[in-house]
């Protein structure tokens, strides 16, 4: 593992959370602060701390670390409550991380007005996540977004490069009637 690397990884998790604990925290936010948004600006202000954070990303140990059209990173932290009878990460625990990057990587291609849903997801584990992996990351990225239909692809590796998982997803695209919510799940 290249500790550079890894040091970077943390340094940016610690100021995320150290500007995460400056606002509003996890939850759900209210229609009138998103609905005059675009998903890229809903993605934006989670990510600046103007918006909530999910709740799962508190309970789950994984938090926003990057995003930008078509694109989301997500980090996350292994540990002692992800782990199944046999000692690993869950794969449930590499599916949200994965689902996470994926439906915020298209939420970003998302105008004013428009939403998502997930209708598939598949996921391909290629290795367990031991103990000794401090941080993976999930990096999602659109493939195609059109009007009733976006697809995207993810990664989840560790600071060295190490593959732990690839999924896709394919998600319906619709128009968000008013008072819905347009806030990532």
């Amino acid at each position: 593992m290249k500790p550079d690397h890894l040091e970077s990884w943390l340094a940016q998790e610690a100021a995320l959370i150290e500007r995460y604990t400056r606002g509003p925290g996890p939850g759900v936010a209210r229609p009138e602060q998103v609905a005059h948004l675009s998903g890229l600006e809903v993605i934006l202000a989670m990510l600046e701390g103007r918006l909530h954070t999910a709740s799962i990303a508190t309970t789950l140990n994984f938090l926003l670390v990057e995003a930008s059209k078509g694109h989301a990173v997500f980090q996350g932290t292994p540990g002692a409550a992800h782990l199944n009878p046999m000692g690993t990460v869950h794969g449930g625990w590499y599916a949200t991380l994965l689902d996470s990057a994926l439906g915020c990587a298209v939420h970003t291609m998302m105008p004013v007005g428009r939403a998502y849903t997930t209708a598939e997801l598949s996921m391909n584990l290629v290795r367990s996540i031991g103990p000794k992996v401090q941080r993976v990351r999930a990096e999602g990225k659109v493939i195609h977004c059109g009007r009733q239909l976006a697809t995207a692809e993810a990664r989840l590796v560790g600071p060295d490069g190490t593959l732990y998982a690839h999924a896709t997803t394919t998600c319906l695209v619709f128009e968000l009637k008013s008072g819905l919510n347009t806030t990532p799940t």
